[in-house]
């Protein structure tokens, strides 16, 4: 399945606890879509948050989103794991 890597910027008052949150509603929804959410990255101070899912379609990983907290990336792009 594809992996792909998506980027929200400049989030209004994130927090790790607001970005768990956020994580725990994804895997709440994510198998409705086909996908699964993997891990996710934070920067707090710049208001910055990556998410690592796989997916058949980027349309399917935002959709993901748009169900369980409305926070649509800004950018979602496939990716391959390297070593």
């Amino acid at each position: 399945m594809p992996l792909f890597m998506d980027i929200h910027k400049n989030v209004e008052g994130l927090t790790a606890e607001a970005a768990a949150e956020g994580h725990e509603k994804d895997l709440e929804v994510q198998e409705k879509y086909g996908a699964k959410y993997l891990h996710y990255w934070i920067n707090e101070e710049e208001g910055t948050v990556f998410c690592l899912f796989e997916a058949p379609s980027k349309e399917a990983g935002e959709a993901v989103h748009r169900e369980d907290h409305g926070g649509v990336a800004d950018e979602i792009i496939e990716v391959k794991e390297g070593h």
